[in-house]
């Protein structure tokens, strides 16, 4: 005699793409009701375009701002191909970032930074993952030229093909590198 069994199976919900909490609650909404909790799910991504750029890339590790630092997937990247001095910049995520780094991030927006906050400083690279493509187009070109006046070189980790940085911005596009979809584009 063949019995038949039920078997239930259960179906996890897909977790929403993060562009849809972006609609629903704003980006900064967003942020300020999940960033204690926030991690990027391109995480592995993200530290794949990074080895591969320390590997392909003059890039200078002496002083590295870790610009929209979110829960610190960059940071701890940076570490294991070791860098040691990096500042993390975010102004909602900075619980999950110090959190997974033990590190303390500073709250600037991309509006203090490009309203010069941060201008005294100098650094030998800015990465900045997943963020500066929110930034609106009539914003980006003072944020980018004020970052050009604080580090010779920047990487940019995007899911998009942009932000597009132009020379007049303070940035030469140089070269990408892409990984599972995820963009890392290095500027001089």
């Amino acid at each position: 005699m063949n019995k038949k069994r039920k078997v239930q199976v259960t179906i996890k919900p897909e977790p929403k793409a993060i562009r849809n909490e972006y609609e629903q609650h704003s980006v900064k909404g967003f942020y300020e009701k999940f960033g204690d909790e926030y991690r990027n799910p391109h995480e592995s991504a993200i530290r794949k375009v990074m080895q591969l750029a320390d590997a392909k890339w003059p890039l200078d590790f002496s002083k590295v701002l870790d610009l929209a630092c979110g829960s610190g997937e960059v940071t701890l990247a940076l570490k294991s191909l070791g860098c040691s001095n990096i500042d993390g910049i975010d102004p909602y995520t900075g619980n999950a970032y110090f959190n997974r780094t033990g590190q303390v991030a500073e709250t600037y927006t991309f509006e203090d930074i490009a309203a010069g906050i941060i201008s005294d400083r100098s650094y030998s690279l800015i990465v900045c993952s997943f963020a500066m493509h929110l930034v609106k187009s009539s914003r980006l070109p003072l944020l980018a030229y004020q970052l050009s006046l604080i580090a010779e070189s920047m990487i940019i980790v995007t899911p998009h093909k942009r932000p597009a940085l132009k020379p007049e911005w303070g940035w030469m596009f140089l070269d990408e590198i892409a990984v599972d979809r995820v963009r890392a584009r290095f500027y001089n």
